[in-house]
């Protein structure tokens, strides 16, 4: 029986390699948008529609979330689904803080190489070399993140609730797409965030309004999208899931 159940679970977490290709090239956009006087960069999809490649990646992702392990929590393996996910949340929370860590040693190589301390200041890092006895205890926490250092911990932030959310796609996935449309109007309208460092700051990436993305694109990837257009032609549903990378963020 466990053996079946195994199976089971690695046979629904097969992965369609297209959707990874897709993500591969909107992490590549990203690269390329931060280049700056980058010829190249005019080939991304912030010069040609209402979003960029932040919300292209954010939607392949949750789409990977919900065509992955949307067929897992269906068929009653919540607990096999909600380990897979926290443990890759934990692995990316590893490899942010093995990230930063790098950076800021690049960037206190660089200062003290040239003697120009504005390296320091335009990567948020000047604060982290004068008071590291604090500041690592704040990246710790994700509330201290240097320039350019932002996406990842969005990411980790909605792997690491997308058992829930899940959860209920799963059962109630209109009603949950609902939910988190709601959630984003409440953040916009009283301006929640998570707070960051120095005090009075904010995530970047504000994950409750990043959310609906994310859960938009898990939405279609359990289904949502085909059985809510089922009696609808293809290029209407086409047409909702185009609608959604519209969302300000």
């Amino acid at each position: 029986m466990a053996d079946q159940s195994a199976e089971s679970v690695s046979h629904a977490v097969k992965r369609d390699l297209r959707l990874d290709l897709f993500r591969g090239a909107g992490l590549w956009m990203i690269f390329l948008d931060h280049i700056p006087h980058d010829i190249v960069a005019w080939l991304t999809l912030r010069n040609y529609g209402f979003s960029d490649a932040a919300e292209f990646f954010v939607f392949i992702s949750g789409y990977l979330a919900g065509f992955i392990y949307g067929p897992i929590v269906r068929t009653g393996h919540f607990l096999a689904a909600t380990k897979r996910l926290l443990k890759r949340a934990s692995e990316m929370y590893v490899a942010h803080i093995m990230l930063f860590l790098l950076f800021t040693a690049q960037i206190a190589r660089t200062v003290r190489k040239f003697d120009n301390p504005m390296y320091a200041d335009e990567f948020n890092v000047h604060n982290f070399l004068e008071h590291p006895d604090v500041l690592i205890g704040q990246a710790l926490t994700l509330r201290y993140k240097p320039v350019n250092l932002d996406v990842l911990p969005l990411y980790i932030a909605l792997i690491a609730a997308s058992p829930l959310i899940l959860w209920c796609l799963v059962r109630r996935p209109n009603w949950t797409l609902l939910a988190s449309a709601v959630l984003y109007v409440a953040t916009r309208w009283f301006d929640w965030n998570l707070a960051s460092y120095p005090a009075g700051t904010h995530w970047y990436f504000n994950p409750f309004a990043w959310q609906l993305m994310f859960v938009f694109g898990a939405w279609c990837g359990v289904g949502g999208a085909a059985s809510c257009g089922s009696s609808s032609s293809p290029a209407r549903r086409w047409h909702w899931r185009r609608r959604g990378f519209c969302l300000p963020s």
